[in-house]
């Protein structure tokens, strides 16, 4: 299985991440026990697989960002859409077209 740009998806239906390819949580740089968390979630959550718009994130961070810390939040979504955007060659209009928001 592959996304519209011949990216190949793993079995969960995830590419490969475009933010950040460490195995580290993206947020305190922790290694061990992670998560991967899609950076546009909701509606958007496969969209975030299957372009690669996710991080790792250790128990701990990931518990703090969906206790709805808005401020992790937002930063991930600005740095996940620059990502996004520079990986795929995207203008703001080409983003807001997948994923019905500029957030940067």
């Amino acid at each position: 299985m592959t996304n519209e740009f011949g990216v190949k998806l793993d079995r969960n239906g995830y590419a490969p991440s475009v933010i950040d390819e460490t195995k580290v949580c993206f947020l305190c740089k922790k290694r061990g026990d992670l998560a991967r968390h899609e950076v546009f979630h909701g509606a958007n959550r496969q969209k975030s697989k299957a372009y690669g718009a996710w991080v790792h994130l250790c128990p701990k961070c990931h518990q703090e960002l969906h206790g709805k810390d808005p401020e992790i939040d937002k930063c991930l979504h600005t740095k996940g859409q620059i990502k996004v955007m520079e990986h795929y060659g995207w203008s703001v209009d080409d983003f807001r077209e997948r994923f019905g928001k500029n957030y940067v």
